[in-house]
């Protein structure tokens, strides 16, 4: 056996990694599989249809039932409770249990409840005890609940956008740590009839655009974009209320909050783009530099991690 067992611990499947720790009073049924590296805390209990990655812990008091999934280098904290039965009666098993997947790098704090049939994104933290009853975006915090995205991993520090400069000349664009991302600021003239905010096409935005569309009605815990473009070019203005956007070009991300119909986002293709925590009466103006082409798009993360790193 190259795994470690305390004594006061029953563990009933051989399909356990190298270097993985069992402790007291954990019981982990035949079925489950575990893999190398893991720490298994005290008075936690596995069911057979479980699927453990390298490098997890599961600290105390965890029940990991029929249907979930963890990635490597997950983290689940104290009496944090997944659930498998949307439905649940007592002596009424359902035909299947849903998948519960938690993806790799993860992290759920202590006392979180996690509803059944549930994807928490590579990346993510869930806050203490949030009860997450949707999916998670990959690298969110979400807190509450219900819960609520209120950030990005990695996303914060750094990513703070400045206050509107009140003079009617633009400053130059603010370079972001994201590869080709740039806040602008664009020129606001003010008089007693009024302001005006200007963005002259081939001199104030970074492309000449071809499509402009308007995003609306948004409900604040809703998630857009969550995408990448191979070509496209998109220029971000929240012409009323707030928008949160971050930015991820497979190395490095960053938080904006636009607020201000005098800021603009630039946002390059082979950049990962996803705007989240919306006012209530925002309006996200999105000018972009190609008409729509689905094939343009890049949906899945992996496979935009896949294409910046192609020359």
């Amino acid at each position: 056996m190259k795994f470690f067992l305390h004594p006061q611990a029953l563990c009933e499947t051989t399909a356990v990694g190298e270097g993985t720790r069992i402790w007291a009073f954990a019981h982990v049924l035949p079925g489950a599989r575990i893999g190398k590296d893991c720490n298994i805390c005290d008075g936690v209990f596995v069911e057979n249809d479980v699927v453990v990655g390298d490098r997890v812990t599961v600290k105390c008091g965890v029940q990991l039932w029929d249907g979930v999934r963890l990635e490597d280098d997950v983290f689940v904290g104290p009496n944090a409770t997944f659930t498998n039965d949307p439905f649940p009666r007592s002596r009424q098993r359902p035909k299947a249990f849903p998948v519960t997947t938690v993806e790799r790098g993860a992290s759920i704090g202590a006392n979180a409840t996690i509803l059944p049939g549930i994807t928490i994104g590579r990346g993510a933290m869930v806050g203490a005890g949030a009860v997450v009853n949707r999916a998670v975006p990959r690298f969110a915090i979400v807190a509450g609940n219900p819960a609520r995205i209120i950030g990005y991993v990695d996303s914060m520090p750094g990513g703070e956008t400045p206050a509107p400069a009140a003079a009617p000349a633009a400053a130059p664009a603010t370079a972001s740590k994201v590869a080709g991302v740039q806040l602008h600021r664009m020129p606001q003239v003010e008089d007693m009839r009024g302001a005006l905010a200007v963005a002259e096409l081939g001199k104030g935005l970074p492309f000449q655009p071809k499509r402009i569309f308007f995003v609306y009605g948004v409900p604040s815990a809703e998630v857009r974009g969550e995408h990448a473009h191979r070509t496209c070019h998109q220029f971000l203005i929240c012409v009323h209320g707030s928008v949160s956007v971050l930015v991820d070009d497979g190395r490095a991300r960053e938080h904006f909050e636009l607020d201000s119909r005098l800021l603009g986002l630039h946002v390059p293709p082979r950049v990962w783009a996803s705007q989240f925590r919306y006012s209530p009466d925002a309006v996200l103006l999105v000018a972009a530099s190609e008409p729509y082409d689905p094939s343009d798009y890049v949906r899945d993360y992996d496979e935009f991690l896949e294409l910046v790193r192609t020359p």
